[in-house]
């Protein structure tokens, strides 16, 4: 039996809030297996932007385990886990995060810069996931000459480019008029359908609702986890 790719395991984090301690996570567990697309739900203050933050790497929890291909994280360095982000997660912002003065495809290709792929192969792979996203005829465009959900596609094909284990979009119809938003949950539904993995965080049940999973979160608990 293969290894989930991402496991939640009674997971916890807490801040501090002057003399007090806030529990924005209270002992979270599941597991999110391969060809998953699961849609963490919430309202504001449920957990969703921290447990999106533990799932990718981003934040390290106070106590219980994450793992990544069945690796422990919490037996990694910092350097490990930026290197484990860049070649397993694909991120995909409710922002953007697109670098303004850089083309489409120079954008796209930045993970592959870190990975240390060379300028042939990084334009290569670029130009591939530029085409899977249907931007082939964008790659010299700056984000300024872009529409907001041509943008978005920019950072989902910057997600793929490294072929990563799991695609964690945060809110990516957050920005978009209803027509862009809806192109950029069909593409991604239609990258789930070619075998990807995604996990996808929003407040929206409407655009939850075409995940095959939906993890609902409240007071930092999971209060219903259905379609699993």
């Amino acid at each position: 039996m293969t290894s989930p790719i991402t496991r939640i395991e009674n997971v916890k984090k807490t801040y501090q809030m002057g003399d007090v301690d806030f529990d924005a996570i209270s002992g979270i567990s599941f597991d999110i297996n391969k060809g998953d697309f699961v849609a963490i739900v919430g309202p504001s203050g449920s957990g969703k932007s921290t447990l999106m933050h533990i799932i990718g790497l981003l934040d390290s929890p106070t106590s219980g385990r994450v793992y990544l291909n069945g690796k422990d994280i919490n037996f990694t360095t910092q350097e490990e886990q930026a290197s484990l982000r860049n070649k397993h997660i694909g991120f995909v912002f409710q922002s953007y995060n697109l670098l303004a003065r850089t083309s489409s495809l120079d954008n796209v290709e930045m993970p592959l810069v870190y990975a240390g792929l060379s300028n042939g192969e990084r334009r290569q792979r670029g130009l591939e996931v530029l085409r899977l996203v249907d931007l082939e005829d964008k790659v010299d465009n700056l984000p300024s000459q872009l529409s907001g959900g041509e943008q978005q596609r920019v950072a989902i094909a910057r997600a793929l480019v490294n072929s990563p284990d799991l695609i964690l979009a945060d809110e990516p119809t957050g920005n978009l008029d209803s027509k862009s938003g809806k192109e950029i949950l069909d593409l991604l539904i239609d990258l789930n359908k070619k075998g990807n993995t995604v996990v996808l965080v929003t407040h929206d049940l409407s655009i939850a609702s075409n995940a095959k999973r939906i993890i609902e979160l409240k007071d930092g608990k999971i209060v219903g986890d259905t379609g699993k």
